[in-house]
């Protein structure tokens, strides 16, 4: 049997939830009306690659190559 007073309490909630998806909707309806700006990547990260990390990349892609 389903008790009214904890139906009660649930309705406040699911509007708080509904009031959520509502407020995420509009934030990506604008979202896709901002222009995205590209962000360059070159340069920001400065490793050492070796031969052996090369190699190291490929067994781990290449698994069944051996």
């Amino acid at each position: 049997m389903i008790d009214m007073g904890e139906t009660a309490e649930i309705y406040p909630q699911l509007k708080k939830i509904e009031n959520d998806i509502e407020t995420i909707k509009i934030l990506l309806i604008k979202g896709r009306k901002m222009p995205r700006k590209i962000a360059k990547l070159e340069g920001s990260l400065k490793a050492e690659i070796n031969e052996e990390d090369i190699e190291e990349a490929e067994k781990s892609i290449f698994k069944f190559s051996d």
